[in-house]
């Protein structure tokens, strides 16, 4: 049997947590997560309300990184389905 355990995490620790995240593009926020304990899922949480905030900077992660629309194109482009 599985029980999920709800932990509360203090305010200091969330945005410690957040500007670790934000302050390492390279990593991925499940990498991130991983490291830190949390899941990938409440880590996405607390960044996306620290960008709500005006918290997240201009290095803040998003969906529209580089990287990731890079690897979207990348993936469009080795498709070999016929427009």
């Amino acid at each position: 049997m599985f029980l999920m355990v709800m932990k509360n995490h203090s305010p200091e620790f969330k945005a410690d947590t957040v500007a670790l995240a934000l302050s390492r593009p390279d990593r991925t926020l499940t990498s991130t997560a991983r490291g830190l304990g949390v899941s990938r899922e409440i880590l996405r949480v607390w960044v996306r309300a620290a960008q709500a905030r005006g918290e997240g900077g201009p290095g803040s992660w998003s969906r529209n990184t580089p990287g990731r629309r890079l690897r979207g194109r990348a993936a469009t482009l080795t498709d070999p389905s016929p427009l």
